[in-house]
């Protein structure tokens, strides 16, 4: 699948909009998309933005339903379910990349002084704040380690600061700035390519948390099918041969220019607000498009936008893959909600099996690799609730859980510095956390007894249901 396949298979289910009307880069574009995401609605191809010829996609997995289509699943599958098959297929065999000498993605190259960003794209501009027009909203960046030659696929917010120049947000502690760093050690430029529309599976891929695999190789694994690459000539990195756009360059370790600011994932601006602050930049030296490129965006703000569900489906898929390695008995679902910004709460239903089990899970996810960077609160159900049964879970808190015997406070945790609800004269880096025990004492002899529908009474009135006339 291609970015434009995945967009004909949204139309098909009727899950995408096509926008025919003339539609302003300038806040107007972003604002559209941001109300219909709101009202749950379509992903929207926005057909004739003013001043251009190129199409911006927005909205991409604003739906379980949406997800279902980019991983070729079951679309009545839940945010659970998709998490699952995710956790399955990736403890199968992995499938690597294949190279191929060319692809799409070649069939224009603009190279020197004739590149120009601003005029070759239809790059928005996001919300009235915002430090200029972002390029790079649903993105990643490629990059080679220099010490072992493992491709590292990195999700970073990108502003056009000029024709040839794009801020990249690489944060401190990504796997980004530890590679940028070992370059900087060997006095050397970073080469790097960004991509902007392609095999969606390939964007969910690199806005994982995981270790060892390449996220070409997850994609693939995923997709059953080896996923096709061009190796650069000019940097020896792999382009996804039927990506949409592909920017070249390479990362001055010392030159860090302003960037932002950018209204966040969180629903608010980071404390850079009204500050300069240096980072990291990419310089273009080529760009690759297909002919007819798509322009794909996200317009992020406070939840529940596509990248909040992105980010709540990749949490969760790897969440629970962490878990199953670390073979803890009885969890029978995971869940990282967009609504928590899709990192910041988790929750899991665990069918207890000893005295403390649900402790046991509680701490486990705090400290798996996905759970100990950004959550800073877990959950934990029986067996008899769904994770992502929202409403069961706020029923199982009111009556399951008791807060001074089911409370567990941790100090100090690994924090993502865009949460606002940090100090701001803090670094920003730790935060404290909570895990909420809403399970009913596995070790307790007498329970209370829960009101339950006669189960030969369903059937019954499953059976004669036409006959009530109930819709």
């Amino acid at each position: 699948m291609d970015l434009r396949e995945f967009i004909r298979q949204c139309e098909a289910a009727g899950d995408l909009k096509r926008i025919t009307a003339e539609v302003d880069w300038n806040l107007e574009l972003s604002h559209i998309s941001k109300m219909v995401e709101e009202k749950n609605g379509p992903a929207l191809l926005f057909e004739n933005v003013k001043g251009y010829n190129t199409p911006v996609l927005t909205g991409a997995f604003g739906t379980a339903k949406r997800m279902a289509i980019a991983l070729g699943m079951n679309t009545d599958y839940s945010m659970c379910d998709l998490a699952r098959e995710w956790m399955k297929l990736t403890l199968d065999k992995v499938i690597p990349a294949q190279e191929t000498g060319n692809g799409p993605v070649m069939e224009n190259v603009i190279e020197g002084d004739n590149i120009n960003l601003f005029n070759s794209f239809p790059v928005p501009k996001f919300y009235p704040l915002d430090g200029g027009r972002y390029i790079g909203t649903a993105v990643f960046l490629i990059v080679r380690d220099p010490e072992t030659g493992e491709i590292n696929l990195g999700t970073y917010r990108m502003q056009l600061l000029d024709e040839k120049t794009c801020g990249v947000q690489i944060l401190p502690g990504k796997r980004g700035e530890r590679i940028m760093k070992k370059y900087k050690k060997l006095g050397k430029k970073m080469p790097a390519v960004a991509i902007i529309g392609c095999d969606p599976l390939l964007f969910m891929a690199g806005a994982l948390m995981h270790a060892k695999a390449s996220e070409f190789d997850i994609a693939g694994s995923i997709r059953g099918v080896p996923t096709e690459i061009v190796i650069s000539e000019h940097t020896g990195l792999p382009i996804p041969a039927t990506a949409e756009i592909a920017l070249e360059g390479e990362i001055d370790p010392n030159n860090f220019r302003a960037e932002g600011p950018f209204g966040e994932y969180t629903g608010y601006y980071s404390d850079e607000f009204g500050k300069e602050i240096l980072k990291p930049a990419l310089e273009v030296k080529r760009v690759y498009h297909r002919n007819n490129p798509v322009l794909w965006a996200t317009s992020v703000g406070r939840p529940v936008t596509d990248v909040h569900m992105l980010l709540a489906f990749t949490r969760t898929a790897t969440l629970w893959s962490d878990l199953e390695a670390m073979r803890i008995p009885g969890i029978k679902s995971v869940y990282v909600p967009p609504e928590s910004a899709g990192r910041f709460w988790a929750i899991a239903s665990v069918q207890q099996r000893y005295p403390g089990h649900a402790a046991h899970v509680g701490n486990a996810i705090i400290s798996t690799t996905t759970g100990s960077y950004g959550v800073k609160g877990v959950i934990v159900v029986d067996d008899d609730i769904k994770a992502d049964d929202m409403g069961r879970v706020f029923w199982a808190l009111s009556v399951r859980y008791d807060p001074l015997r089911s409370t567990e406070l941790i100090k100090r945790g690994r924090s993502t510095p865009l949460d606002p609800a940090l100090d701001p004269k803090s670094n920003k880096l730790i935060t404290s956390r909570i895990i909420m025990d809403a399970t009913l004492p596995y070790e307790w002899e007498e329970k209370p007894v829960e009101i339950k529908l006669d189960e030969e009474t369903v059937k019954k009135v499953q059976s004669r249901w036409s006959e009530y006339g109930i819709d």
